[in-house]
């Protein structure tokens, strides 16, 4: 009999988002800073065997990913608890892509509120993947440019007046505010798992016609329909392959999803409605495995919040990133990475005023999941 093996799965937004494109990259090949050796810290502590990586800036269509592997080699890799991470993908993004028309209607086009996704230039905010497994990136299928108006009954933004778009600007619009990414990996003794990654848009920074809200809602549900069969039939790639997720592949769902199923801004219905979903895992999504830590309960101000502290994910006090596994895999154990302020290692996540410190590491966790395999 085959032994199994266990792996380890994490997301991470590592907040690597900068004002000025190019400016990661030269501070990866530069100087470096004290979030870049933090974020290394962090991951050679927690030692993932793969792990998404969300805010990670790059040109964009990711064809250059010479910063992603200087930072594998010069802070993951080093020192005496260094981690290799041999395969890897940046993953071609929406964000601060220029629409050909505004967005609004109000003028010419212009960055960032006329981007297909949210950002000051084209990269702003991306996502790459890091593996110790081979990632089957000629197998992958990408939603980038998967048009929001083509998901049956899409959620559409309107106002008083009618629709909040025009025809003109949901001929343009993708759903995907920076890519939906079914990547294959392969696993020990053979096992395919699709990592299903994303980074929906935050439902923040929008007036009462709630367009963020109702796009975090529908691209959460790109997901949701995509694995459970039948539903995912509309859907149609980027290489113009049409349907969802094959009966009976493993999968697991990993991002930034900027949606809490009990606070925060957002329709909440669409997270609700993922994680209760029988597709899923239910110990790691609502059960007795759903990552926690003891970190957030050191939050100070959060008094309103419905949630358990246990499971906070970010610093305002929210569970907003997650390691969603299908109900086939054995889940093991699971985490968020965030310490005490009383910690000897608390300046990774925390100022000497007790406060979360951005700059530190990120504003958010890493969650992980260990899966049986």
């Amino acid at each position: 009999m085959t032994p199994s093996a266990k792996i380890r799965i994490a997301s991470f937004n590592v907040a690597l988002d900068r004002r000025q494109p190019g400016q990661l990259a030269a501070e990866i090949a530069g100087e470096g800073s004290t979030q870049l050796r933090n974020i290394a810290l962090i991951l050679q502590r927690l030692r993932p065997d793969v792990v998404l990586l969300n805010e990670f800036d790059h040109e964009g269509e990711g064809r250059d990913d010479g910063h992603l592997r200087l930072f594998c080699e010069r802070y993951l890799a080093a020192g005496e608890h260094g981690i290799d991470y041999p395969y890897s993908y940046l993953v071609p993004t929406n964000t601060g892509l220029l629409a050909p028309v505004s967005l609004s209607g109000d003028g010419e086009p212009r960055l960032p509120e006329d981007g297909l996704g949210f950002g000051t230039f084209h990269g702003q905010y991306g996502f790459a993947l890091l593996s110790r497994y081979p990632l089957l990136v000629e197998q992958a299928r990408s939603f980038r440019r998967f048009l929001w108006r083509d998901m049956p009954h899409a959620r559409l933004p309107r106002t008083e007046a009618g629709p909040y778009y025009s025809p003109e600007v949901l001929e343009v619009l993708p759903l995907s505010s920076k890519n939906h990414l079914d990547l294959p990996v392969r696993l020990p003794h053979g096992r395919v798992l699709h990592l299903l990654a994303c980074h929906p848009a935050p439902p923040i920074d929008e007036g009462p016609e709630r367009r963020n809200s109702c796009r975090n809602h529908d691209e959460l549900r790109l997901w949701h329909d995509y694995i459970r069969p039948g539903y995912g039939d509309y859907l149609v790639d980027d290489a113009g392959r049409r349907g969802g997720l094959p009966g009976g592949a493993d999968f697991v769902i990993l991002g930034d999803l900027n949606a809490d199923p009990q606070d925060g801004d957002g329709f909440r219905g669409g997270i609700q409605a993922l994680l209760a979903d029988p597709a899923l895992n239910r110990r790691v999504a609502l059960g007795r495995l759903r990552p926690g830590s003891r970190g957030g309960f050191a939050l100070k101000g959060m008094g309103e919040r419905r949630g358990s502290p246990r499971y906070w994910t970010h610093s305002q006090g929210l569970r907003l990133d997650y390691v969603l596994p299908g109900r086939r895999l054995r889940a093991l154990a699971s985490g968020v990475y965030w310490l005490a302020p009383t910690h000897p290692q608390a300046n990774l996540f925390w100022n000497t005023g007790g406060w979360p410190e951005r700059g530190a590491s990120s504003d958010h966790r890493l969650v992980w999941v260990d899966l049986a395999v």
